[in-house]
Protein backbone atom coordinates (compact mmCIF):
# COMPACT_ATOMS: atom_id res chain seq x y z
CA UNK A 1 0.00 0.00 0.00
CA UNK A 2 1.27 3.26 -0.95
CA UNK A 3 2.25 5.87 2.19
CA UNK A 4 2.34 9.51 0.80
CA UNK A 5 5.47 11.52 2.12
CA UNK A 6 3.52 14.57 1.59
CA UNK A 7 0.36 13.92 3.77
CA UNK A 8 0.40 16.09 7.12
CA UNK A 9 2.04 13.69 9.39
CA UNK A 10 3.96 12.48 7.22
CA UNK A 11 5.81 15.69 6.63
CA UNK A 12 5.92 16.45 10.81
CA UNK A 13 8.15 13.71 11.39
CA UNK A 14 10.22 14.71 8.45
CA UNK A 15 10.59 18.11 8.32
CA UNK A 16 14.33 17.98 6.74
CA UNK A 17 16.35 15.81 5.28
CA UNK A 18 16.44 12.56 6.78
CA UNK A 19 20.37 10.87 7.18
CA UNK A 20 21.87 7.63 7.35
CA UNK A 21 24.67 6.37 10.03
CA UNK A 22 27.50 7.23 8.80
CA UNK A 23 28.74 3.65 8.09
CA UNK A 24 25.54 3.14 5.98
CA UNK A 25 26.22 6.27 3.78
CA UNK A 26 30.34 5.83 3.58
CA UNK A 27 29.11 1.64 2.38
CA UNK A 28 26.44 3.40 -0.61
CA UNK A 29 29.01 5.43 -1.32
CA UNK A 30 31.59 3.10 -1.58
CA UNK A 31 29.78 1.01 -3.64
CA UNK A 32 28.06 3.45 -6.60
CA UNK A 33 32.00 4.92 -6.54
CA UNK A 34 33.19 1.04 -7.34
CA UNK A 35 30.08 0.91 -10.21
CA UNK A 36 31.29 4.62 -11.98
CA UNK A 37 34.92 3.19 -12.07
CA UNK A 38 34.36 0.20 -13.03
CA UNK A 39 32.13 2.00 -15.78
CA UNK A 40 34.73 4.38 -16.35
CA UNK A 41 37.41 1.51 -16.73
CA UNK A 42 35.45 -0.14 -19.43
CA UNK A 43 35.17 2.85 -21.72
CA UNK A 44 38.85 3.65 -21.20
CA UNK A 45 39.40 0.20 -22.47
CA UNK A 46 36.21 0.26 -24.90
CA UNK A 47 35.93 -2.86 -26.99
CA UNK A 48 35.25 -2.16 -30.69
CA UNK A 49 35.40 -5.90 -32.09
CA UNK A 50 34.55 -9.05 -30.45
CA UNK A 51 38.04 -9.77 -29.96
CA UNK A 52 38.32 -7.16 -27.50
CA UNK A 53 35.73 -8.76 -25.44
CA UNK A 54 38.46 -11.71 -24.67
CA UNK A 55 38.41 -15.74 -26.08
CA UNK A 56 34.78 -15.92 -24.30
CA UNK A 57 33.34 -12.89 -25.36
CA UNK A 58 34.56 -13.03 -28.94
CA UNK A 59 32.83 -16.54 -29.63
CA UNK A 60 29.68 -15.87 -28.13
CA UNK A 61 29.40 -12.41 -30.41
CA UNK A 62 31.01 -14.76 -33.34
CA UNK A 63 27.72 -16.51 -33.46
CA UNK A 64 26.04 -12.81 -34.35
CA UNK A 65 25.85 -11.23 -37.84
CA UNK A 66 29.06 -8.68 -37.82
CA UNK A 67 26.04 -5.78 -38.17
CA UNK A 68 24.61 -6.82 -35.10
CA UNK A 69 27.88 -7.82 -33.09
CA UNK A 70 29.06 -3.74 -33.90
CA UNK A 71 25.36 -2.42 -32.49
CA UNK A 72 25.99 -4.19 -29.54
CA UNK A 73 29.05 -3.20 -28.75
CA UNK A 74 27.76 0.47 -29.73
CA UNK A 75 24.75 -0.57 -27.35
CA UNK A 76 27.23 -1.76 -24.76
CA UNK A 77 29.38 1.70 -24.88
CA UNK A 78 26.10 3.68 -24.70
CA UNK A 79 24.81 1.86 -21.78
CA UNK A 80 27.87 1.78 -19.79
CA UNK A 81 29.08 5.29 -20.42
CA UNK A 82 25.16 6.54 -19.10
CA UNK A 83 26.14 4.70 -16.16
CA UNK A 84 29.29 6.83 -15.86
CA UNK A 85 27.88 9.90 -16.48
CA UNK A 86 25.04 9.58 -14.66
CA UNK A 87 24.99 7.43 -11.59
CA UNK A 88 27.34 10.51 -9.15
CA UNK A 89 25.19 13.03 -10.11
CA UNK A 90 21.87 10.93 -8.65
CA UNK A 91 23.80 9.52 -5.70
CA UNK A 92 21.98 12.73 -3.36
CA UNK A 93 18.77 11.03 -4.50
CA UNK A 94 19.69 7.44 -3.68
CA UNK A 95 21.44 8.49 -0.38
CA UNK A 96 18.10 10.36 0.47
CA UNK A 97 15.99 7.41 -0.88
CA UNK A 98 17.83 5.06 1.77
CA UNK A 99 17.55 7.03 5.02
CA UNK A 100 14.05 7.80 4.37
CA UNK A 101 13.21 3.77 3.88
CA UNK A 102 15.05 2.82 7.08
CA UNK A 103 12.13 4.45 8.56
CA UNK A 104 9.68 2.28 6.68
CA UNK A 105 10.29 -1.55 8.27
CA UNK A 106 8.27 -2.86 5.54
CA UNK A 107 10.32 -1.80 2.55
CA UNK A 108 13.36 -4.15 2.04
CA UNK A 109 16.88 -3.50 2.95
CA UNK A 110 17.70 -3.69 -0.82
CA UNK A 111 15.62 -1.15 -1.75
CA UNK A 112 17.88 1.44 -2.43
CA UNK A 113 19.56 -0.98 -5.20
CA UNK A 114 16.02 -1.25 -6.82
CA UNK A 115 15.95 2.42 -6.59
CA UNK A 116 19.08 2.67 -8.63
CA UNK A 117 18.73 0.06 -10.78
CA UNK A 118 15.35 1.62 -12.20
CA UNK A 119 17.14 4.92 -12.58
CA UNK A 120 19.55 3.21 -14.66
CA UNK A 121 17.25 1.42 -16.50
CA UNK A 122 15.66 4.51 -17.96
CA UNK A 123 19.14 5.74 -19.38
CA UNK A 124 19.46 1.80 -20.38
CA UNK A 125 16.20 2.48 -22.83
CA UNK A 126 17.95 5.86 -23.91
CA UNK A 127 21.26 4.28 -24.86
CA UNK A 128 19.41 2.00 -27.27
CA UNK A 129 18.18 4.92 -28.80
CA UNK A 130 21.30 6.40 -28.74
CA UNK A 131 22.53 2.99 -30.37
CA UNK A 132 19.90 3.72 -33.08
CA UNK A 133 20.34 7.02 -33.94
CA UNK A 134 23.91 6.52 -34.31
CA UNK A 135 23.72 3.79 -36.69
CA UNK A 136 21.15 5.70 -38.94
CA UNK A 137 23.93 8.72 -39.13
CA UNK A 138 26.92 6.84 -39.86
CA UNK A 139 24.75 4.94 -42.83
CA UNK A 140 24.04 8.43 -43.57
CA UNK A 141 27.59 9.43 -43.34
CA UNK A 142 26.29 12.18 -40.84
CA UNK A 143 29.03 10.45 -38.60
CA UNK A 144 32.68 10.09 -39.49
CA UNK A 145 34.20 6.61 -38.29
CA UNK A 146 34.58 8.88 -34.43
CA UNK A 147 30.87 9.03 -34.68
CA UNK A 148 31.71 13.08 -34.58
CA UNK A 149 29.35 15.00 -36.63
CA UNK A 150 29.76 16.97 -39.87
CA UNK A 151 29.75 20.41 -38.84
CA UNK A 152 26.85 21.84 -40.24
CA UNK A 153 24.98 18.72 -37.83
CA UNK A 154 27.10 19.54 -35.47
CA UNK A 155 26.40 23.36 -35.77
CA UNK A 156 22.91 21.80 -35.44
CA UNK A 157 22.87 20.18 -32.34
CA UNK A 158 24.59 22.67 -30.61
CA UNK A 159 21.95 25.12 -31.28
CA UNK A 160 19.08 22.56 -30.29
CA UNK A 161 21.30 21.71 -27.05
CA UNK A 162 21.76 25.06 -25.94
CA UNK A 163 18.02 26.30 -26.49
CA UNK A 164 16.75 23.67 -25.02
CA UNK A 165 19.32 24.64 -21.75
CA UNK A 166 17.33 27.81 -21.46
CA UNK A 167 13.68 26.28 -21.89
CA UNK A 168 10.74 25.79 -18.90
CA UNK A 169 11.47 22.10 -19.25
CA UNK A 170 14.80 21.87 -18.72
CA UNK A 171 14.45 24.58 -15.74
CA UNK A 172 11.48 22.09 -14.54
CA UNK A 173 13.36 18.90 -15.01
CA UNK A 174 16.61 20.51 -12.79
CA UNK A 175 14.92 21.00 -10.08
CA UNK A 176 13.49 17.77 -9.63
CA UNK A 177 17.09 16.49 -10.03
CA UNK A 178 18.24 19.06 -7.52
CA UNK A 179 15.39 18.51 -4.94
CA UNK A 180 15.75 14.70 -3.62
CA UNK A 181 13.73 15.24 -0.42
CA UNK A 182 11.10 17.46 -2.50
CA UNK A 183 10.67 14.39 -4.73
CA UNK A 184 10.14 11.91 -2.01
CA UNK A 185 7.52 14.50 -0.07
CA UNK A 186 5.36 14.14 -3.28
CA UNK A 187 6.37 10.85 -4.64
CA UNK A 188 6.78 8.46 -1.98
CA UNK A 189 5.55 4.67 -2.07
CA UNK A 190 6.52 1.78 -0.22
CA UNK A 191 7.60 -1.17 -0.91
CA UNK A 192 9.30 -3.04 -4.00
CA UNK A 193 7.00 -1.84 -6.24
CA UNK A 194 7.36 1.63 -4.96
CA UNK A 195 11.10 1.37 -5.71
CA UNK A 196 10.39 0.21 -8.79
CA UNK A 197 8.02 3.63 -9.50
CA UNK A 198 10.26 6.40 -7.96
CA UNK A 199 13.40 4.62 -9.60
CA UNK A 200 11.73 5.20 -12.38
CA UNK A 201 9.96 8.55 -12.21
CA UNK A 202 13.03 10.15 -11.16
CA UNK A 203 14.87 8.39 -14.26
CA UNK A 204 12.34 10.37 -16.24
CA UNK A 205 12.98 13.74 -14.86
CA UNK A 206 16.79 13.27 -14.98
CA UNK A 207 16.16 12.07 -18.82
CA UNK A 208 14.18 15.38 -19.39
CA UNK A 209 16.85 17.15 -17.87
CA UNK A 210 19.72 15.88 -19.19
CA UNK A 211 19.32 14.21 -22.82
CA UNK A 212 20.41 17.23 -25.27
CA UNK A 213 23.61 17.48 -23.60
CA UNK A 214 24.15 13.32 -24.31
CA UNK A 215 23.28 14.59 -27.83
CA UNK A 216 26.22 17.07 -27.78
CA UNK A 217 28.53 13.43 -27.44
CA UNK A 218 27.76 13.39 -31.47
CA UNK A 219 29.38 16.99 -31.81
CA UNK A 220 32.44 16.38 -30.13
CA UNK A 221 32.25 11.97 -30.93
CA UNK A 222 30.93 9.78 -29.02
CA UNK A 223 34.45 8.00 -27.73
CA UNK A 224 36.00 11.08 -26.92
CA UNK A 225 36.78 10.32 -23.29
CA UNK A 226 37.73 14.12 -22.73
CA UNK A 227 34.43 15.55 -23.96
CA UNK A 228 32.62 12.36 -22.30
CA UNK A 229 34.22 13.73 -19.13
CA UNK A 230 33.46 17.07 -19.48
CA UNK A 231 29.75 16.79 -19.91
CA UNK A 232 30.16 14.72 -16.91
CA UNK A 233 31.15 17.59 -14.52
CA UNK A 234 28.65 19.42 -16.14
CA UNK A 235 26.02 17.62 -15.54
CA UNK A 236 27.49 17.46 -11.49
CA UNK A 237 27.29 20.84 -11.71
CA UNK A 238 24.02 21.87 -12.74
CA UNK A 239 22.77 19.39 -10.36
CA UNK A 240 24.60 19.87 -7.21
CA UNK A 241 26.63 23.13 -7.11
CA UNK A 242 24.73 26.02 -5.18
CA UNK A 243 23.81 28.00 -8.94
CA UNK A 244 23.08 25.38 -11.20
CA UNK A 245 20.35 27.01 -13.02
CA UNK A 246 22.54 29.37 -13.74
CA UNK A 247 25.52 27.00 -14.77
CA UNK A 248 22.43 25.98 -17.13
CA UNK A 249 21.43 28.71 -18.47
CA UNK A 250 24.97 29.75 -19.13
CA UNK A 251 26.24 26.35 -20.89
CA UNK A 252 22.88 26.99 -23.12
CA UNK A 253 24.45 30.33 -23.98
CA UNK A 254 28.12 28.72 -24.64
CA UNK A 255 26.65 25.94 -26.56
CA UNK A 256 24.61 28.26 -29.13
CA UNK A 257 28.00 31.01 -29.30
CA UNK A 258 29.81 27.67 -29.78
CA UNK A 259 26.92 26.43 -32.99
CA UNK A 260 27.62 30.27 -34.47
CA UNK A 261 31.56 29.28 -34.20
CA UNK A 262 31.27 26.05 -36.00
CA UNK A 263 29.32 27.14 -38.90
CA UNK A 264 31.73 29.93 -39.56
CA UNK A 265 34.24 27.79 -39.48
CA UNK A 266 32.77 24.87 -41.23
Amino acid sequence: MSSQLSSPASVETVPVAPRLLQRERLTLLAALAAISILSWLYLVRMPMVPADLGAFGAHLLSALPPRVADAWLTFMMWAVMMVAMMLPSASPMILTYAAIDRRHPATPEYAPWIFAGSYVVVWTLFSAAATAGQLLLENSSILDGASRATSLAGAALLILAGVYQLTPLKNQCLAHCRSPLGFFMSEWRDGTTGAVTMGLKHGAQCLGCCWMLMGLLFVFGAMNLIWVAALSVLVLLEKLAPFGHTIARVSGVVMLAGALALAVHR
